[in-house]
């Protein structure tokens, strides 16, 4: 496990949510003052993919979630306080059960 920030100072939040699978997944994007995006959110339920353009990382704040990413054969659990790296120009789905009910994320976008 490892540390996630209870909170975030000193950086701009876009008010405009991300939503994504009608709603089922939502988003804000985190500006920090060096150039640096993160995005902030919940996901419902569910099961749904996403394609990457650049290399992610997924911490997870809250909840629980499956995740396999394209190429792998297995899927992985993931709690709170764990993360999982996602290349670049690649993809990955993540289910969420109802017993979870919400999986609350921190997606950084990696150099």
């Amino acid at each position: 496990m490892f540390s996630i920030p209870a909170q975030i100072a000193d950086v701009t939040v876009v008010t405009k949510a991300n939503v994504y699978f009608d709603g089922n997944v939502v988003s804000h994007t985190v500006l920090f003052a060096d150039g640096a995006k993160k995005t902030l959110g919940l996901i419902r339920p569910g099961t749904y993919h996403f394609n990457t353009g650049g290399a992610e990382r997924m911490q997870i704040v809250g909840g629980l979630c499956h995740v396999k990413l394209d190429g792998a054969t297995v899927n992985h659990d993931y709690i709170a306080g764990t993360h999982f790296d996602v290349p670049a120009n690649s993809g990955f789905t993540i289910a969420v059960g109802p017993e979870a009910g919400l999986c609350e994320y921190l997606c950084s976008f990696l150099p």
